[in-house]
C-alpha cells in the first residue's frame, strides 16, 4: 500500500499532503489562500461567489477584488512567493504555473524582472519542486497584440510552456494557430483552456488546431465517447480543477464529475487546482474530496498521482 494509499483510507489530509504530487494547472497569482493575499495586502478582499456567468464571473471578481492588490507596490513578488509556498506546503514536486502574458505590460514590469522574480522565488522558496513556468495568452485579447507582449519573453529562454484561457466564444481557436506554431518551433509544450464551458468537438478541435500537447479541463469531451476515444489513443492529458468545476456549475457534486467517465474510457486525466485564491483547494483536497464522494478509489488516486509526475 503506498503512503497516498494509506492516508487516503485514513482520511488524513496532513498526510496526503506530505506525499509527492503534480499541479500542472496553475495560474500563478491566484495559487494562494484567499486568507494569505488578505494578509499580505491588508485589503478586506471579497470571496468570488459565482453568478452564472462562466469566465466573465472570474474576470469581475479579478477586476473589482484583485486589481486592488496588483496595484499595490511592490506586491509582485510577495504573490509569487505564496504561490510557491502554497505549492509546497501542498506537496507538489511538479509545478506547471501559468502568467499572463500581458501582466508586465499592464503593471510596467519588464519581462527579464517576471523572469527574475519567479526565479528568485522558487530559488528561494520551493527550490525541491520542478518547475515549468508557462506564459498564458488570454482568449479575448486580439492576437497582434498577445503577439506584441509575447515578443519580450523569447530572448529569455525561460518559459516551458504557452496556455490559452478566458471565455472560450470571444474568438475562434483557429486565430490563435500561428501563435502555437510559433511556440512549438520554440520548443513550449502547448496547453490550452477547452471543453470547460464548451463542447466535446470543441476539445477536439482545440487539441488539432493548436497541436495540444494537453487541455487544461476540457471536461465536456465526456458528452461524446468518440472524441474520449480520440484523445485516448493519442494520449492527450485533461488536466482537471474538479472544485473549479463544482463552483462554476459545470457539475452538480463531485460525485457526479465527468472525471470518472473520462477515466474509464481511457482519457489520461491529472488533478489540479486551477486558482487556490478562488476555490480554496489544494491538490490534496481535491484527492480527498473524489475519494469521499467515491469517484476513485484509493489505488486509482495513487495511480493517477504516479502517472502524473512522469
Amino acid at each position: 500500500m503506498s503512503d497516498l494509499t494509506s492516508a487516503m483510507m485514513e482520511g488524513d489530509l496532513q498526510k496526503i499532503r506530505v506525499v509527492p504530487k503534480a499541479d500542472l494547472h496553475n495560474h500563478c497569482l491566484l495559487g494562494m489562500r484567499l486568507a494569505e493575499v488578505r494578509e499580505i495586502s491588508g485589503l478586506n478582499i471579497r470571496p468570488f461567489r459565482y453568478q452564472g456567468n462562466g469566465v466573465r464571473d472570474i474576470n469581475d471578481w479579478i477586476r473589482e477584488q484583485y486589481v486592488p492588490v496588483l496595484n499595490i507596490p511592490g506586491i509582485f513578488p510577495k504573490l509569487v512567493e505564496a504561490s510557491f509556498r502554497q505549492a509546497a506546503g501542498d506537496g507538489i514536486t511538479l509545478l506547471e504555473m501559468s502568467i499572463d502574458v500581458g501582466f508586465g505590460h499592464l503593471y510596467g514590469i519588464p519581462a527579464r524582472t517576471i523572469v527574475e522574480t519567479l526565479q528568485q522565488a522558487h530559488r528561494e522558496v520551493a527550490p525541491q519542486i520542478a518547475f515549468r513556468p508557462c506564459l498564458g495568452f488570454p482568449r479575448s485579447r486580439p492576437v497582434h497584440r498577445l503577439l506584441r507582449f509575447f515578443e519580450p519573453y523569447l530572448d529569455l529562454d525561460y518559459f516551458t510552456a504557452i496556455d490559452l484561457y478566458d471565455e472560450e466564444q470571444s474568438q475562434p481557436v483557429q486565430n490563435f494557430r500561428e501563435i502555437y506554431r510559433f511556440a512549438r518551433q520554440q520548443r513550449l509544450r502547448c496547453t490550452a483552456h477547452a471543453g470547460e464551458f464548451g463542447s466535446a468537438e470543441e476539445v477536439r478541435e482545440a487539441v488539432e488546431v493548436l497541436e495540444l500537447d494537453a487541455v487544461q479541463h476540457g471536461i465536456a469531451a465526456a458528452s461524446s465517447p468518440e472524441v474520449m476515444q480520440w484523445l485516448a489513443d493519442r494520449a492527450v492529458p485533461l488536466n482537471i480543477c474538479p472544485t473549479s468545476n463544482l463552483v462554476l456549475r459545470r457539475v452538480s457534486s463531485y460525485a457526479a464529475h465527468p472525471v470518472r467517465i473520462l477515466y474509464d474510457h481511457g482519457v489520461k486525466v491529472t488533478i489540479s487546482t486551477d486558482d487556490v485564491t478562488l476555490f480554496d483547494q489544494g491538490v490534496s483536497e481535491e484527492l480527498l474530496n473524489l475519494f469521499r464522494a467515491g469517484v476513485f478509489s484509493a489505488e486509482e488516486l495513487e495511480e493517477i498521482r504516479a502517472y502524473t509526475m512522469t
